[in-house]
């Protein structure tokens, strides 16, 4: 059975979470919102980890509630952690407040740094950290039945890049995390981004002025 991926779009600001599904086993990739829901809609697998991105309040929310009805541990990018916790109370005035659902994350199981390798299924991905967005922003570069996959958050998006204005956040630090993702990431690639349609590598090689 091929690889499969599923996408719940959540939260106020139409987060893209992500279910990246390999021989039953699921990975579930910045769940902003609607855990509860979002868990429900993968009754059928078998939620292996709960990874975010980054720590802001949009892409962390819904896995208190997702983590309680699945089961699974969750990680994020060891440097995002400390304030992943506060995530409402540190942008939720940026983000919009949080609905009776939504709440802050429980302490991460696991940090995840530069070379970490995720299995799920056939499936792997490497830990990238890319800060810029926040000092502790991690991409996902897929590999094994992955391979032209990439789960990049909130720092690179169609035709543009992530904003560095917030807590955290630095335009230069962005520069040089765009400049090494021109590097590592294959032309072919899928980039699955934290808000905004997909595209590909290749395209924004081609198109997006923060690559040129």
């Amino acid at each position: 059975m091929e690889d499969q991926i599923r996408q719940f779009v959540v939260g106020p600001i139409q987060t893209n979470c992500y279910a990246y599904i390999s021989e039953g086993e699921c990975l579930v990739v910045d769940p902003g919102a609607s855990g509860a829901a979002i868990a429900q809609h993968l009754q059928d697998v078998h939620v292996t980890l709960v990874v975010a991105t980054h720590r802001h309040h949009d892409h962390v929310c819904g896995i208190r509630a997702l983590v309680e009805a699945c089961g699974a541990p969750w990680a994020i990018g060891a440097i995002d952690a400390p304030r992943a916790t506060q995530a409402v109370e540190l942008s939720s005035h940026l983000f919009g407040a949080a609905s009776a659902e939504e709440a802050n994350p429980p302490e991460p199981n696991r940090l995840l740094v530069e070379g970490d390798v995720l299995t799920v299924g056939s499936a792997t991905f490497t830990v990238l950290e890319t800060p810029g967005h926040t000092e502790g922003g991690i991409t996902l570069l897929g590999g094994g039945s992955a391979e032209g996959v990439c789960f990049v958050g909130d720092t690179l998006f169609a035709g543009s890049c992530g904003r560095t204005d917030l807590l955290g956040g630095d335009p230069d630090t962005m520069l040089k995390t765009l400049a090494r993702l021109k590097q590592v990431i294959p032309p072919k690639t899928a980039l699955l981004c934290g808000h905004g349609p997909e595209t590909l590598m290749e395209r924004e090689l081609a198109t997006n002025p923060w690559l040129q």
